[in-house]
């Protein structure tokens, strides 16, 4: 296997971050490098990095003071990673840092591996009835305009080869970027497999996700705006 990047891409993280860099360092060998892309968190997430750092020459730190945004913190991740391969995940410990060996697993055959709580095996436990409704209704939406080989649009968790990149540039503000590219990387006759996983609720914290009705709405009319813009759009 080529040399592994995870992103990390965090904003006030700092009671998870130690726990999940440490879990990703436990379960993937070769140790690979872990990028945190920090925006300048207030309660210091960085400074926890910085310490670890110091413990784990494979972990780095980018620390952004004048950029904001989860889409543009990891295609900075994407750009500084040394690795060939490059994973990225939410960092409140709902996704699994055991299922990266999974997700690399597939890359043997595959130029993109994607986590989904849809697949048979998976599961969405750590969100609302309201969330996960919200979530399970954008992945209905994006499967009837763009296909249901993928099951899950919005995932979020992702190990992709360098060498996409090449061909694709992320777009979106937020979680509309990870359905931008899984359908761009299906029309570009990339190969993409999906792996179950159990999606929890956050370790601690405060999610960055939607918590009220106008803040799905608006956040869902984005993804309905992406979604059929991909559709009636050359890609």
């Amino acid at each position: 296997m080529a040399g592994v990047t995870v992103i990390l891409p965090t904003y006030n993280e700092r009671e998870n971050i130690g726990l999940l860099i440490e879990g990703i360092l436990s379960h993937v060998q070769p140790a690979p490098e872990v990028l945190v892309v920090d925006d300048d968190s207030p309660d210091g997430t960085w400074q926890v990095v910085e310490a670890l750092a110091h413990k784990h020459p494979t972990v780095r730190l980018i620390r952004r003071t004048d950029e904001r945004g989860l889409t543009s913190a990891i295609k900075r991740g994407i750009v500084e990673a040394k690795g060939d391969i490059v994973v990225w995940m939410d960092c409140d410990l709902s996704m699994p840092p055991d299922k990266i060996t999974d997700l690399l697993g597939e890359l043997e055959s595959n130029d993109l591996a994607v986590g989904s709580r849809y697949l048979k095996g998976g599961a969405d436990v750590g969100h609302s009835f309201v969330a996960s409704l919200f979530s399970r209704t954008i992945n209905l939406f994006a499967g009837l305009f763009l296909g249901f080989s993928i099951t899950d649009y919005t995932s979020g968790f992702l190990a992709v080869r360098k060498t996409v990149f090449e061909r694709i540039t992320l777009q979106g503000d937020y979680g509309e970027y990870c359905i931008d590219l899984l359908y761009r990387a299906k029309r570009l006759g990339f190969r993409i497999k999906e792996v179950p996983y159990r999606c929890v609720a956050r370790h601690a914290g405060e999610s960055k996700t939607a918590t009220n009705l106008f803040g799905f709405f608006t956040r869902g009319m984005n993804y309905v705006l992406t979604v059929l813009r991909l559709r009636f759009s050359r890609v």
